[in-house]
């Protein structure tokens, strides 16, 4: 059925949104406010390769990984009590973060970042789904969480660039606490607790298998991609698809599922779940080696490298709007489409940077690929939360978003190994023989740029050229694999979802539909 007009929000439910986005502001800037700490961490800490990327990467693994347990958590326990209880996690781990003094700590303290995180998200796009019941607000609330996080990427570089131009890396989780704190302060006031009839038992042992069927998929893949084919990746990847499968059984079996797979079914809603994890795949994949691209190589400082990143920011003001009203035109699936195919050249012109490019070709290829993603997943999330009755709606929220982040998790996995086995490939070749500590410079660009400060300037300036046209060399692999990835993505969305536009399946009356509960009323 066409979506019908419902009751109007008014500015209680405004209001509430407005508060509900700062969490979600927050969690998805922690994806990307690392970017420019890198290089300060690994000279700090000495990370190894491998301990570098799961620095950026295991608190995206870990937020993926529960945000399906939460939602279904949330519905027992109250959305609300769910924020508090995030935000007072995701406030201590961001002051623990700040002062880790080895690089396992702090992949620790990240990923109790991501348990925090996961806590908080999951009621956000469950607000949108039950408090905007009007086609036309709901529509503009999607745009509004689109744009927030997306938002949160770009801005988490800057707020980074900006602190580490006056203090020590660890500030870039300091910043976390006054908002966390606001936060517990706002949400008993302004936020209204809902939570579900349904008070089945809740489903641990579903939990428990699909974050390990998760967490050993993408540990498998990082590890093959990185180091070719060795027995132990791939024993991980195929322990993570059988606990996928006996999670999914279970899911079909049990009383009190912690996934809706019949939601999942339906073009109208498992259609843009999964062209977002192809969106995020691309975007969160890519964004590491942007910014590094230009303060590593280009030579920014950190918060010029930062605020020049935001330039792309321009193309999504331009394709959002537009792909908007294309979409109140003609079939919304086709507009999506035009959307990723849009991104995929805006990676391809990345493909073709190089070391000596100027900074305006690097910021052209983001505004292309930016513009053409926000427009697309702006859309499938509405696509998507209209096809979600609202008393499912914190299971379809938690669908949708452990999708994107699994994406944002795979592609930085993906790509970023295969990135990293591209430069250690070039270093190898291209570095004289008895180069001082030739195996920290063959891991990463940082530990290039580490050890040439220690030598001659000659010879520094030979390790410098070299790392930094590995890097780029393999952010131009990554790209082309961002591009193949929106490509296919248009095409799917083009093809497989032609005709679900504004379709709201019916439903039978609802068992377990959102209500206020005493403390709210």
């Amino acid at each position: 059925m066409e979506n019908t007009p419902g009751p109007r929000a008014g500015r209680k439910e405004w209001t509430a949104l407005g508060v509900l986005m700062l969490p979600l502001l927050l969690v998805s800037m922690d994806v990307s406010v690392l970017y420019f700490a890198i290089p300060y961490i690994s000279q700090d800490l000495e990370p190894s390769a491998t301990q570098q990327l799961w620095i950026l990467d295991v608190y995206g693994f870990v937020l993926a990984g529960l945000l399906i347990v939460m939602g279904a958590l949330g519905d027992r326990i109250g959305r609300r009590t769910l924020v508090l209880a995030g935000a007072a996690v995701f406030g201590a781990a961001s002051v623990a973060a700040a002062y880790a003094h080895s690089a396992e700590v702090l992949i620790g303290v990240r990923a109790l970042l991501g348990i925090g995180g996961a806590a908080l998200m999951p009621s956000t796009l469950a607000l949108i789904r039950n408090l905007f019941h009007d086609a036309k607000q709901r529509g503009q609330a999607v745009t509004v969480w689109t744009g927030v996080m997306t938002t949160g990427i770009s801005l988490g570089p800057v707020v980074s660039g900006l602190l580490l131009e006056h203090f020590w890396w660890g500030s870039v989780f300091i910043v976390n606490l006054p908002a966390m704190v606001l936060l517990l302060v706002l949400v008993p006031v302004l936020v209204p607790e809902t939570a579900t009839t349904a008070r089945g038992r809740f489903d641990l042992l579903g939990a428990v298998l699909s974050l390990g069927a998760l967490l050993a998929v993408i540990y498998g893949i990082k590890e093959w991609a990185r180091h070719g084919y060795e027995p132990l990746p791939a024993l991980c990847v195929a322990a993570g698809l059988v606990l996928g499968l006996v999670f999914v059984r279970r899911q079909k079996r049990v009383a009190h599922p912690l996934i809706d797979l019949g939601l999942l079914g339906r073009r109208a809603f498992g259609g843009p779940v999964l062209a977002n994890l192809l969106a995020m795949f691309a975007t969160v994949g890519m964004a590491v080696f942007f910014t590094q691209y230009l303060q590593s190589v280009l030579g920014l400082s950190p918060l010029t490298a930062a605020l020049w990143s935001l330039v792309p920011a321009a193309g999504v003001a331009v394709m959002a709007p537009t792909g908007a009203a294309l979409a109140q035109r003609t079939d919304r699936a086709y507009v999506m489409g035009g959307g990723f195919l849009v991104a995929a050249c805006g990676f391809l012109w990345l493909s073709q940077l190089r070391t000596d490019s100027p900074l305006w070709f690097a910021l052209a290829g983001g505004s292309v690929y930016a513009g053409g993603l926000v427009a697309s997943m702006t859309l499938a999330n509405e696509l998507a939360l209209g096809a979600a009755p609202p008393e499912r709606a914190g299971s379809a929220a938690a669908v949708l978003e452990s999708g994107q982040e699994l994406g944002g998790a795979l592609g930085m996995a993906i790509l970023g190994s295969v990135g990293a086995a591209v430069y250690s490939r070039d270093m190898a070749d291209a570095l004289p023989a008895g180069t001082a500590h030739a195996d920290v410079v063959r891991e990463t660009l940082g530990g290039a740029a580490a050890v040439a400060a220690e030598l001659p300037a000659a010879a520094a300036e030979t390790v410098l050229s070299a790392a930094r046209d590995a890097f780029t060399h393999g952010l131009g692999i990554a790209a082309v694999g961002a591009a193949v990835a929106m490509a296919g993505a248009g095409v799917f969305s083009a093809v497989f979802l032609r005709g679900t536009s504004g379709r709201t399946p019916a439903t039978p009356p609802p068992t377990d539909r959102s209500r206020p509960t005493a403390s709210a009323r």
